[in-house]
């Protein structure tokens, strides 16, 4: 199709309206493409991935399905390509990757970000990106996440913005680097042209509404979207009280969190400058600190907007270069997560205690990362299975919390079903069940968390886990209790137990179970409330024996 005459464009909304769809749909099948082509279960059936399509500057115009706080890396991580390769040096056909947050990257080396841009008639138009985890980039240890790191140059290799096809050339020196570096090479090959295919369908799609409408048209209607972005959240914004508000919350270290919010009529501004200096692995990058915000800032004003560039244009993030929260170079960064849902978490309870009402109790807020390896017991070959968890949300009024879902910070993912589990890995799944130890209960109860058992079916395997909300529970609001907290236990084939919440390449052998506990979310209102028959409910369920009945609803039966 050739473009409209100038006569021909057109910039009413509804064809900004097609347009803008469009472009969310094009997100979405880059990513399902990139899922249906993908090695690993962490992409294929976790979902641990995102897609998005963006403007030539790196702002997003559309997200496809995903971790939300992936979708808010693939700007920044576009913006660092952008300051290693200005715009009159990229060209058609160029292919990026960067996984380092130093370069772009934004998470940890896990995280592979694939860029390509646009173009037509000579001119971009576009990029479009995905990030996906990948299982194993090398590093000291198994899964390339470790406890034990104090720099990134022990987690694995590090791909610091290159261009893996230049003008459709493909690179293949860095083909063969990514590869010899990986304990799991053909997984790592197979998952990378998988990203390569999403990239493809995006730039396939993409063209096709450029040719239609026109890149005057198409320019327009994102420009467009952008301002709506804009609008929906000063709109909000001008709803919220203006002042000055500071919160701090102790984590399972005993360390304090702080946080000031300031909002004025123009701005809502996070202040995270006096926190604890970098530490080991449990630090997050500049960027990634913006996207742990971003999501709070969105969840609290308005949900239903769109999440493009122009939303965030009010949100103001202040913080400290050397602290957790703004690492600095050569800093390790393996369990980035965890630093980053503390601080969603944090947010989200500084909101409830300033503006009551607005969100929900405590959840069980954390990734709680389970890597699992070794032989396979019956081929011998190498295997790693990262498996994040789901657990426990928190109850507000008028509802139980839901049971056995990812934290809002994690999305609209996926746990790995036993079947696929037992099929492609190394390991036993003996239960999955919902976690039924006390915790959570209110007028309405918290969600419930999961209890998971893998067996270990061979000598010589690892296990490697990185949980948060291990020793303080999530919140319970407005009476209710506080929840439960996130753990592991090996048990051993001579009746021994360890429990862990951080440990890094843990042998387990034949026979062991590790077993996975995630916590139940925070209640709401006070338990003597409760109705009766949701009692009643909870015995008959499991979810609540008879004797915590009687402590702590006063029910006789």
């Amino acid at each position: 199709m050739t473009d409209l005459s100038s006569a021909q464009k057109t910039y009413d909304p509804v064809t900004f309206d097609i347009i803008q769809n469009a472009l969310e749909a094009i997100a979405d099948e880059m990513f399902y493409a990139q899922v249906k082509t993908s090695m690993s279960a962490i992409i294929y059936e976790v979902l641990d991935l995102s897609t998005s399509i963006l403007t030539p500057q790196g702002e997003i115009a559309a997200s496809g399905a995903g971790i939300p706080a992936f979708i808010g890396v693939l700007d920044k991580a576009i913006m660092g390509l952008l300051r290693k390769f200005p715009l009159d040096q990229i060209r058609e056909g160029d292919v990026f990757a960067t996984n380092d947050p130093y370069f772009g990257g934004v998470t940890h080396l896990n995280d592979m970000v694939l860029a390509q841009p646009v173009f037509h008639d000579g001119k971009m138009v576009a990029w479009v990106a995905n990030i996906a985890h990948w299982n194993d980039v090398g590093g000291n240890v198994p899964g390339s996440m470790s406890t034990e790191a104090t720099e990134i140059f022990q987690e694995g290799v590090r791909i610091p913005a290159v261009k893996l096809f230049t003008e459709g050339v493909e690179n293949t020196a860095v083909f063969d680097i990514l590869k010899i570096n990986s304990r799991l090479p053909d997984f790592l090959h197979g998952d990378l042209w998988a990203g390569i295919a999403g990239l493809r369908i995006g730039e396939r799609r993409v063209l096709e509404v450029v040719r239609k409408y026109g890149a005057d048209t198409f320019g327009a209607a994102i420009s467009d979207y952008m301002d709506l972005g804009e609008r929906r959240a000063r709109a909000a914004l001008a709803k919220i009280p203006q002042g000055r508000y500071s919160f701090e919350e102790e984590q399972d270290s005993g360390a304090l969190h702080k946080v000031t919010l300031e909002i004025t009529a123009d701005e809502f501004i996070v202040d995270l400058t006096d926190n604890p200096a970098q530490s080991g692995s449990l630090n997050c990058s500049r960027e990634g600190t913006e996207i742990a915000v971003q999501l709070a800032f969105k969840d609290f004003t308005d949900p239903d907007a769109p999440g493009n560039g122009g939303f965030f244009k009010p949100l103001r993030v202040v913080t400290k270069p050397g602290t957790i929260y703004h690492v600095e170079a050569p800093g390790a960064l393996g369990y980035y997560s965890e630093v980053e849902i503390r601080l969603f978490d944090m947010l989200l309870r500084a909101l409830a205690e300033h503006f009551p009402g607005i969100v929900p109790a405590g959840n069980f807020a954390s990734i709680c990362g389970t890597s699992v390896g070794g032989p396979h017991p019956e081929t011998g070959r190498h295997y790693t299975i990262v498996e994040p968890q789901v657990g426990g949300w928190g109850a507000w009024q008028g509802a139980d919390g839901v049971s056995g879902q990812f934290s809002g910070f994690h999305g609209e993912t996926f746990n790995c079903p036993a079947e696929v589990a037992e099929a492609r890995y190394g390991l036993g799944v003996d239960q999955v069940a919902l976690n039924s130890e006390p915790g959570g209960e209110g007028q309405w109860r918290g969600g419930k968390g999961i209890e998971v058992h893998y067996r270990v079916r061979a000598d010589g395997n690892f296990l490697s886990i990185g949980y948060t909300r291990s020793r303080i529970p999530p919140w319970g609001a407005s009476g209710g209790l506080d929840g439960s907290v996130n753990y592991a236990e090996v048990l051993r084939t001579d009746g021994s137990r360890e429990r862990h919440a951080f440990t890094t390449n843990l042998r387990v052998d034949e026979g062991d179970v590790i077993r996975v506990v995630t916590g139940n979310g925070g209640g709401y209102g006070d338990p003597k409330l409760r109705a009766r028959a949701d009692i009643e409910r909870d015995l008959r369920n499991g979810y609540l024996t008879a004797d915590r009945a009687r402590e702590v609803y006063g029910y006789e039966g």
